[in-house]
């Protein structure tokens, strides 16, 4: 094992119980307005029941939300910033951007901020926000998509001109812990413009409010200082009493967290100090209420500052929980600076090998990641009663959305996807985050995998929730194949495995995948439909709707999962036998499961089984009428490609440590094998290796020469998720009506799902992975025996490792900078991203373009593209 940081000791103190270094951290949401948890209405129009302009005056029921902000895990306590520029018609306390039906290809930011740095400890983080001079375009972005089309680009903040001259001030936010609830905190602005500019800034402290909607026996209070008026007193019965001190400040504002009814509703309030008073009180320079009171639920003090070109201004602030009598004392910048650069070390360990740049990538995926942890409340039964002492929901909503999730119940520290586009939970979304968080912090990872399978999200039938706009939509079963891997990354890290966090997730997924075997095989042959599985709009239809014609769809997708599913439970129970033994009956029934699932795939189509079409050498869905008939639907998809990633190379050493489970292995070649209508396992040999592939030796070459065609599925970038042939569109006719699918690289051009996804054509990282991972475990089966040419038609061969290095370095390539100093993901904005204050910083986006590495989709998506960050690390550890 490598010396341990300082990083490392904390989180080893918080893993053992010394020290709670996780009480504090990034929690505080980015958005909570137009999520489904704060959505009271009878039709369950989200976007529309709460929308951006409400936020500033209303007041939330299950969380809160800010900028570059903090809470403790519970969110009782919040702190955030806010702006004025002295032209903005709305006071900056919140990022903007537009909901799904504003937008043109659904959900968008319209907001320029990066996550520069954080820890798994959250000892040292640092968000940059940029913040626009002239008056913020609010309504030319609302008007200009809501005018485009789904065939044109989107309308973002940089192509309205706004930064162009350089008017904008950099607004770095820093904290440093000095303690688990000592933090320090510098605000720091720079102004680019070639012209001296005004800024407000106002540090906000503010508490969760509980007191609107149930009874609190003292209702939480902040102070002013009696003996200072440079600290304010926080006292909350839940979290106990806190101090937070700050720099001299122009002026002091206090209110109340509490709706704006007038504005809101049209009613009487009962008093002026509302949530929205800072906002009337700066943008129309009348501080006459908010000065009145040294009291209140919200509080900020405001720092007016007018700077000149390339000048900065800084202001620091500290959250305590004990008294200080010197807060901003020497020892303050000392600390900053010594977070930081332990910041760095941390990060250098795990960079071993990398190049500067390949640092600096990884440090903010990972950041991204982390930044992205948000506290999340949702609780299904109490959401649908609503809270008598504020509303009551109308009775439509006992039979709308999620009502049958009664049992959930959401109190927990998630990792969002997309703070501000996804800013909730979605299950196969998190199983990619805790591969990326394993790096850092494995046991985080391990607790948050754990929790989807505990009983108050798992349905007692072994469902999984999916995400929070449907938790009984059906995600890819991907948290078996993530406890692996998270497993095999802590193993290496701390040279033993956790065999305990194994059983648990084992336990638990049985139930899971009974529920699929149970659900999703309706004709119980083993071909599993799934529906929407996470593609959004993959197929011809949309499969989350209902199949054409009332008929069944056979997912070539749904049967990979399940095999991939059966491996890695396979998988995970031989790991666990070697151990325990009474764990390795189950190895024998996952192996059979997984036999028959890859002989019902396998089958050939004409015979009306199967999905494999021998002419074409591909895998289609296959669409079964209710007449009988059966209807391939012929697109070149990676749901057709996914068979590949269903592999596993089970050593001769494994083999032997487990007699009973061999013996099982050569009885099913002996007696099993030949009457099966297509043989599955066709060279385990006794005293070899055995390799279990859902592809079988003469398939596997031909899948992977179309994997490897770059007129097909590799793009420069990755592997592309729809085949590059399809520019020449599919169409076909189910039962009178015409569907079609056509190769899009980026943006969708179609509305099924959304409209904000599209795996018509653009490189997606977990896909990737699954992927490469797959490759090398073909490899560590075939070796050097196995080549292809790569690219196909390209002449030289590579082994599986070596194509797999190369898939790696082609994803990576999308954050590294070419010979211009140009990044492919900064595509349709390459000049504003190679000025001086702009070239260092990265968005991790959602997915890529097929053909020239563009971000595409939600900006900020560090959740499953922070995979980025373990790829760095497998290019250098194979090299």
């Amino acid at each position: 094992m490598t010396e341990q940081t300082e990083e490392d000791l904390r989180i080893q103190a918080y893993n053992e119980g010394k020290e709670d270094w996780l009480h504090w951290g990034p929690y505080l949401s980015e958005r909570q307005w137009g999520t489904v948890r704060e959505d009271y209405s009878a039709n369950g129009d989200a976007w529309g029941y709460f929308p951006h302009d409400h936020a500033r005056s209303r007041t939330y029921r299950w969380g809160e939300d800010g900028m570059a902000g903090i809470s403790d895990r519970y969110c009782n306590i919040c702190f955030g910033i806010a702006l004025w520029n002295g032209k903005d018609p709305i006071l900056k306390e919140r990022l903007f951007g537009l909901t799904g039906p504003q937008g043109n290809h659904g959900e968008d930011v319209k907001e320029l901020y990066y996550y520069l740095e954080n820890t798994p400890s959250h000892s040292y983080m640092k968000h940059l926000y940029k913040y626009p001079q002239a008056e913020f375009p609010y309504a030319a972005l609302v008007a200009e998509n809501s005018k485009r089309s789904r065939e044109e680009l989107e309308y973002e903040l940089l192509d309205t001109g706004i930064f162009d001259k350089d008017a904008y001030f950099d607004v770095f936010t820093e904290y440093a812990k000095q303690g688990p609830e000592d933090i320090l905190i510098r605000i720091t602005v720079t102004n680019h413009a070639a012209k001296s500019a005004p800024i407000h800034l106002l540090p906000t402290l503010w508490i969760r409010n509980f007191w609107s909607f149930r009874e609190m026996e003292v209702k939480p209070q902040i102070r002013l200082d009696k003996n200072s008026g440079e600290v304010v007193n926080i006292s909350h019965e839940y979290v106990g009493d806190y101090q937070l001190y700050f720099e001299k400040a122009d002026r002091l504002l206090f209110t109340e967290n509490e709706s704006n009814r007038e504005r809101v509703y049209g009613d009487k309030n009962n008093h002026p100090f509302k949530k929205d008073l800072f906002h009337d009180a700066v943008t129309q320079g009348d501080y006459t209420l908010a000065t009145r009171n040294k009291q209140g639920t919200k509080f900020a003090p405001q720092y007016v500052r007018e700077l000149a070109p390339g000048e900065s201004c800084t202001i620091r602030l500290r959250l305590s929980k004990e008294s200080i009598d010197d807060p901003f004392g020497s020892g303050f910048e000392a600390v900053m600076e010594g977070r930081r650069s332990e910041c760095d070390d941390f990060y250098r360990k795990i960079a071993v090998k990398c190049t500067d740049e390949e640092f600096r990538i990884q440090k903010q995926a990972f950041a991204g990641m982390l930044w992205t942890k948000q506290y999340y409340n949702y609780e299904v039964e109490r959401w649908l009663e609503g809270d008598k002492k504020n509303s009551v929901p109308p009775p439509e909503r006992w039979y709308g959305r999620n009502h049958s999730w009664k049992t959930l119940r959401s109190h927990d520290i998630m990792l969002m996807p997309d703070a501000w586009e996804y800013p909730w939970y979605a299950a196969w979304d998190s199983a990619f985050h805790c591969v990326t968080m394993a790096m850092i912090d494995a046991e985080f990872a391990k607790k948050q995998l754990l929790l989807f399978t505990k009983e108050w999200y798992m349905k007692p039938n072994g469902q999984i929730p999916a995400y929070e706009w449907s938790f009984s939509d059906v995600n890819p079963p991907v948290q078996a194949w993530a406890a692996i891997e998270i497993y095999q990354i802590d193993r290496r890290k701390t040279g033993k495995g956790d065999i305990k966090f194994l059983k648990r997730m084992f336990n638990k997924l049985a139930l899971n995948f009974t529920w699929w075997v149970n659900r999703l095989d309706s004709s119980q042959k083993n071909v599993f439909e799934g529906g929407f599985l996470g593609l959004d709009n993959i197929g011809v239809f949309d499969r989350s709707k209902g199949i054409p014609g009332g008929g069944i769809l056979e997912q070539v997708d749904g049967t990979s999962w399940m095999a991939l599913y059966c491996l890695n439970m396979l998988e995970m129970s031989l790991e666990i036998a070697i151990e325990d033994d009474a764990y390795e009956d189950m190895a024998t029934k996952y192996f059979g499961h997984f036999i028959f699932i890859a002989e019902a795939l396998n089958t050939r189509s004409r015979e009306n089984e199967g999905t494999w079409d021998e002419e074409e050498g591909f895998f289609y869905d296959k669409l079964i009428l209710p007449d009988g008939r059966f209807v391939p639907i012929k697109v070149r998809s990676i749901a057709g490609m996914l068979s590949l990633a269903a592999v596993l190379c089970i050593k001769k050493q494994t083999l032997d440590k487990l007699p009973k489970f061999k013996a099982s292995v050569g009885w099913f070649k002996r007696y099993r094998l030949e009457t099966m209508k297509f043989p599955v396992i066709q060279e385990y040999v006794e005293g070899d290796d055995l390799l279990l592939s859902l592809v079988p030796k003469d398939r596997m070459p031909i899948l992977v020469k179309v994997l490897l065609d770059e007129s097909e599925f590799l793009s420069p970038y990755g592997i592309r998720s729809l085949s590059k042939k399809h520019e020449e569109p599919y169409s076909i006719d189910i039962e009178g009506t015409t569907y079609s699918i056509n190769y899009e690289p980026a943006e969708s051009s179609v509305p099924l799902f959304g409209g904000n996804s599209n795996w018509r054509g653009p490189v997606w990282f977990p896909m990737n992975y699954l992927f490469i991972n797959a490759l090398r475990e073909y490899y560590s089966y075939c070796g050097e025996d196995m080549k292809f040419q790569y690219p196909t038609g390209a002449g030289e061969e590579l082994d599986l490792h070596q194509i797999a290095h190369r898939i790696s370095k082609r994803l990576v390539r999308i954050f590294k900078t070419d010979t211009q100093g140009s990044r492919a993901v900064n595509g349709l904005h390459q000049e504003q991203y190679q000025k001086e204050h702009f070239r260092d910083y990265i968005l991790f986006y959602e997915y890529f373009h097929g053909d020239n590495g563009r971000g595409v989709g939600a900006s900020h998506q560090t959740g499953w593209t922070a995979l980025v960050a373990n790829l760095i690390a497998d290019i250098h550890k194979g090299s």
